[in-house]
C-alpha cells in the first residue's frame, strides 16, 4: 500500500515546524477568547446583557484574522517546514519570527485608539496604524516562508513515491500562496481610490480567492496523511494522484490573467475573480472522492486522526453544498464560508495531533482528544445550520444585537442555533488547545 505521508527529519525542518505549529495554537487562543464575545453579541436574550455591538465589529476583524489568516498560514509553515530540507535556515527563523511579532502587534491592535473596523472580505480590517504594521510585518514573515518552500522543497518524479506526491502537493500550495501575495501587492497599489471598506474589499479580493487555493490544496495533502495514518491511504497510484493535484491547481493560472485583463476593483475583476472559485475548486472532487473512499474503509477504534478526518469531511462538504444556495447578502454566506473554514481547521487539527510526538512533543490521547473533533465540528455544524436557516429568512450578515432585526420566530431560531452552536463550538476549540498545551507540556521518545 502506497503511504501518502512526509516523514519528520530532524533538525530544521522539525524545529521549524516545532514553531509554526506553537504559533498556529497561540492564534486559536486569541481567537477562541474573541469568539466568545462574538457568539454571546449575536445570541437572542444575551445580546441585552453584553451590549458589545460597538466592540463587536473590532473583535471580528481580529478573531477572523487570528482564527483563518495566521493559523492557516502557520500550519502551512508546518507543512512548508516538513515537506522541505534544511537548507535557507535563516531565512526560514526570519520568517517565522516576524511572523510572530505581526501576529502580537495585530491581537494588541484594538485596545490602541481610533480602531475603525471595516469588515471588508478575506482580510478585514481596523484602519489604523498598529494594525497595518502588525498585518505588514506578519505578511512579510509568510512571503520569506513561501519563498522558502519554492526553494527548499524539491519537485520529486512521482513514480510510485507517495511521499513525493505529498510534497509537490505542499509545493503547489506553496504557488497558490506566492499567487496570492502577489495579488495582495498588486491589488494594493493598483486599487482604484475609494473611502473605507470599498477600498479593501478591492485589495484583498483577487488574492483572497487565491489563497483559497493554497488552502484546499493543503486539506487534501492532509486528508491523504490522515487516511494513510489511519491504514487506509487512498486506493490511487502516486502517478494518478500527482496529476490530480496538478488539475486541482490549474485554475491558478486564471489569477495573473485576470489581472492583467481587467483592472483591480472594476465589476469584471470581481466577478472573475467569484466564478474562479464556483468553477475552478470543483476540480479537487476527484481527490475528495478518494479520501471518501478511504474514509469508508477505516474501521476499529476510535481515534484522534480518524475523528478529525470524519468531521473536517462532512463539514467541508456542507460547505461547499451551501455555496449554490447563496441568494443575496444574507448569514447563507458565513454559513457556506464557515462550514468549509472549519473543514480545513479539523483536518490541520486532526494532522497536529499526529505530528506532536513526531515534533518532540508528547502524544495527543485520551478522551478529549478523540471527543475534541466531534465537540467542535458538531457545535459548528449546528452555527452553520443556524446561519443557513436564519440566511433564507432574510437575515443579514455582519450585523450584531439589535440591528439583527430578528422579527420573526424562524428568525429567532436560527439565530438561537447559531449562537448555541458556536458556544458548543468554542468549548471544542478550547479542547484542542489543551490537548496541545498538555502535549507541549511533555516530550516524546521519537528522535
Amino acid at each position: 500500500m502506497v503511504d501518502y505521508r512526509i516523514p519528520v527529519i530532524a533538525g530544521v525542518p522539525r524545529q521549524l515546524a516545532r514553531a509554526w505549529l506553537a504559533l498556529g495554537v497561540a492564534a486559536l487562543i486569541g481567537s477562541g477568547l474573541l469568539a466568545v464575545l462574538l457568539v454571546l453579541s449575536r445570541t437572542p436574550g444575551m445580546q441585552h446583557v453584553f451590549p458589545l455591538r460597538d466592540f463587536f465589529r473590532s473583535a471580528l476583524v481580529v478573531h477572523v484574522d487570528l482564527s483563518v489568516l495566521i493559523w492557516f498560514m502557520a500550519f502551512a509553515g508546518v507543512l512548508w517546514s516538513l515537506a522541505g530540507d534544511g537548507r535557507f535556515a535563516a531565512l526560514g527563523r526570519f520568517g517565522f519570527w516576524l511572523a510572530a511579532l505581526g501576529t502580537t502587534v495585530l491581537t494588541v491592535s484594538p485596545f490602541f485608539p481610533d480602531a475603525q473596523p471595516l469588515l471588508n472580505n478575506y482580510i478585514p480590517v481596523l484602519q489604523q496604524p498598529v494594525f497595518f504594521a502588525g498585518l505588514i510585518i506578519a505578511g512579510i514573515g509568510f512571503v520569506l516562508t513561501l519563498v522558502r518552500a519554492l526553494l527548499t522543497i524539491r519537485p520529486q518524479k512521482v513514480g510510485a513515491d507517495g511521499t513525493a506526491v505529498m510534497r509537490l502537493g505542499a509545493l503547489l500550495a506553496a504557488v497558490a500562496g506566492c499567487f496570492a501575495f502577489g495579488g495582495f501587492v498588486v491589488s494594493w497599489f493598483y486599487a482604484p481610490a475609494r473611502e473605507g471598506q470599498a477600498y479593501y474589499e478591492a485589495v484583498f479580493w483577487g488574492g483572497g480567492h487565491a489563497l483559497q487555493f493554497q488552502h484546499a490544496l493543503l486539506l487534501a495533502v492532509a486528508w491523504f496523511w490522515l487516511a494513510s495514518e489511519l491504514g487506509k491511504a487512498p486506493r490511487v497510484t502516486p502517478r494518478n494522484a500527482g496529476i490530480l493535484f496538478l488539475i486541482a491547481a490549474l485554475p491558478l493560472l486564471a489569477v495573473p490573467i485576470i489581472y492583467v485583463g481587467w483592472d483591480v476593483g472594476s465589476a469584471w475583476h470581481m466577478a472573475y475573480f467569484a466564478r474562479l472559485m464556483e468553477w475552478g475548486h470543483p476540480l479537487m472532487t476527484p481527490l475528495m472522492l478518494f479520501a471518501a473512499m478511504s474514509l469508508w474503509q477505516v474501521r476499529g477504534s476510535a481515534t484522534p486522526a480518524k475523528s478529525a478526518f470524519l468531521a473536517s469531511f462532512f463539514l467541508f462538504t456542507v460547505g461547499g453544498l451551501l455555496a449554490y444556495m447563496i441568494k443575496g447578502v444574507n448569514v447563507v454566506i458565513p454559513a457556506h464560508y464557515h462550514g468549509s473554514i472549519v473543514g480545513v481547521t479539523l483536518a490541520f487539527m486532526g494532522l497536529a495531533y499526529v505530528l506532536l510526538p513526531q515534533l518532540g512533543f508528547g502524544p495527543a490521547n485520551g478522551k478529549m482528544a478523540r471527543w475534541q473533533p466531534y465537540v467542535y465540528g458538531g457545535g459548528q455544524l449546528i452555527h452553520v445550520l443556524g446561519l443557513a436557516w436564519s440566511g433564507g429568512y432574510g437575515v443579514q450578515r455582519k450585523v450584531a444585537g439589535a440591528e439583527q432585526i430578528l422579527t420573526t420566530l424562524p428568525q429567532k431560531i436560527g439565530m438561537g442555533m447559531m449562537g448555541a452552536g458556536g458556544l458548543i463550538a468554542v468549548i471544542g476549540g478550547v479542547m484542542f488547545v489543551l490537548v496541545c498545551l498538555k502535549a507541549m507540556r511533555q516530550r516524546s521518545t521519537a528522535p
